[in-house]
Formats: C-alpha cells, structure tokens, sequence
C-alpha cells in the first residue's frame, strides 16, 4: 500500500463461502477510518485495490486464495478491438445519459435481470431498499449511466466518479436484448471517461476462474493489481 495510507486501521471479517468460487471461503479486510470516507482518499485505495459496498470499503484478504485482481483500464491508451467495435455497430440505435438519479422504472428491469441471471446470488430475490442501500453512500459522487434503445430504457451502470477516474460499480440491464449489454455497458463508459478526460476506469476484480468476468480481460489496454503493483 503507498505510504501515505500505512496509518489506516483495517478489520477482518470471518471467513465464509466464498460468492465466486463456493468450493473456497473468503473474507475481506474492511477499512475502520471514517476519514478515508472522502472521493480523494477513496481514489487513493482504488488505487490500492479497494471497493466498496455502500459507505463500506474493503478488499479481498482470504487465507489460501489471490484469484481476485483489481483490474482498471488506461482511458488514454483504449483500443476496441474487432468484436467491440462490432458490437457498437450493432448498437447503434443505443445510447446513454448520465443522470443523478435512476429513472423511475428502474426497480422492474432490475427484477427481471436479478432473476435471469442471479437467481443463486445473495440479491435474490430483488429488494429495492437493500439494492439501494447497497449502492449509494454519502460521501462520493455516483452517478447512473441510463442506456436506452431508442426510447426504451435497457441498462443502467452504476458508476463513481472522482477526479482522475470512474469506477464501474454495478449494472444490470434487460435479460432478453440480443447483444453483450455488459461489455457495452463498459463501452459506454468508456465513452463517457474519454469525455471527462479520466485517466482510469475501475472494473472492479476480475477472477479467471469466472468465465462471465472474462470480458473485462478483452479490453486493451488493461491492468492488473498484481502483489501491489500494477501490471499490462
């Protein structure tokens, strides 16, 4: 960790079945500080490969497993290779709005993709106030991505935004559109980084072992957060 966070305190959950690989357990170190709750300091332990859960922030800590690596994106350095530049081509009646707030019909197109695609995680079934509770905090700038067809709202991409990067926190979108919403969704925001002139995108963890994490992999340039140091 750089040196201006050796301070921090930090607990331990216990360990428990691990969401992504249940034939291990895992557990988190959780910062205890409340003055590291600020977007400066939170871009700083992004950095360090941190999240956050709500106003929590954490990061893996398991005792016999490193398969989660922070992976981020060079925004200056993107290049969309042949299958992301098609599948913006096939988007092309898409497009997306950032607003402060999620559209009002915004609960009924996360029940439905909860309920595809997530029906053996731990947001099922779907709950408005826990998904909120979940996703908002009072101390950072987040911002929903609406992507819509047309007129039709499809996505919405929860996404933090600080002052030389975004951080993708969350999307979910409608089950049944014929095309890769979740690599579009990163598309999107990196249209939208490019904008705002963002040095990084933060994809969160990418686990190999999890083939629907493997698209964050076919973004160039990316980087991984191997033993503290990052790497691509």
């Amino acid at each position: 960790m750089s040196s201006d966070l050796q301070q921090i305190r930090i607990g331990l959950t216990d360990n428990h079945a691990c969401s992504y690989l249940p034939h291990l357990q895992e557990r988190v170190a959780v910062t205890l500080d409340e003055f590291m709750h600020t977007a400066d300091n939170y871009e700083v332990l992004l950095a360090n490969g941190f999240r956050r859960s709500g106003s929590t922030i954490y990061k893996p800590h398991c005792d016999n497993c490193s398969a989660c690596q922070a992976i981020r994106l060079s925004i200056p350095e993107i290049k969309f290779s042949k299958s992301q530049r098609r599948i913006l081509n096939k988007a092309k009646s898409f497009h997306w709005e950032f607003k402060d707030e999620m559209d009002d019909n915004w609960f009924d197109l996360y029940s439905r993709y909860i309920t595809a695609r997530h029906q053996s995680g731990t947001m099922y079934p779907p709950k408005k106030e826990e998904f909120l509770q979940f996703s908002k905090n009072e101390w950072l700038t987040t911002q929903y991505m609406h992507i819509y067809n047309e007129k039709q709202l499809v996505g919405i991409a929860v996404t933090d935004v600080m002052s030389h990067c975004t951080s993708a926190f969350y999307t979910f979108f409608d089950p049944d559109i014929d095309i890769s919403m979740g690599t579009l969704g990163v598309l999107f925001q990196i249209q939208h980084a490019q904008k705002e002139q963002k040095q990084w995108l933060y994809l969160g963890y990418q686990i190999d072992e999890c083939p629907a994490m493997n698209y964050k992999v076919r973004f160039q340039r990316h980087q991984r957060l191997v033993n503290q140091r990052w790497q691509g």
